[in-house]
């Protein structure tokens, strides 16, 4: 498997947290599969809720954490993922996991630490840290797995440095 550069990014607010989400959800294209990890109030909802909006969802995006999957419509399907009350891998399998990874449209999952085994081989793993000095400050790690993830990144790199 091939594995890119880790990019990092400095957030400085829920807003901008939300900004880096939608610069991404933005390029994304079908199949892609996208992995968010970081602890409880870190923003993983917040970026989920950007990509949402970069994908054209024109719906409230909220945390499936009861629901596990919630399915949106934008340019192409969005499936967004809670695996917080998720006991493993096999439950992610029995809730159709491998569907998503391999469906037509871009597949989100929040804590996907906890079904690791589940998740597809290429795939883009997202940290995000909060600062514990500063209350609104996040890193934002950017992980590609895969060659498509790695070109992903490469694109997603020069929109950033556009940007800025």
């Amino acid at each position: 498997m091939i594995k890119g550069k880790v990019m990092d990014l400095k957030s400085e607010s829920a807003q901008h947290t939300f900004f880096w989400g939608e610069l991404l959800g933005d390029i994304l294209e079908a199949g892609a599969v996208i992995c968010l990890t970081g602890g409880l109030g870190a923003g993983k909802t917040v970026f989920a809720k950007g990509v949402g909006k970069g994908l054209g969802v024109k719906e409230v995006i909220n945390s499936p954490t009861f629901t596990i999957i919630k399915e949106y419509q934008g340019r192409v399907p969005f499936y967004h993922i809670d695996a917080y009350r998720l006991k493993g891998p096999a439950e992610l399998d029995d809730l159709g996991g491998e569907e998503y990874f391999e469906g037509n449209g871009v597949t989100l999952i929040e804590w996907a630490d906890q079904v690791a085994e589940a998740l597809p081989q290429d795939r883009l793993d997202i940290t995000i840290c909060a600062d514990p000095q500063a209350d609104e400050i996040r890193m934002i790690s950017f992980n590609p797995r895969g060659e498509r993830y790695c070109r992903l990144m490469e694109d997603y790199k020069n929109i950033v440095r556009a940007g800025n």
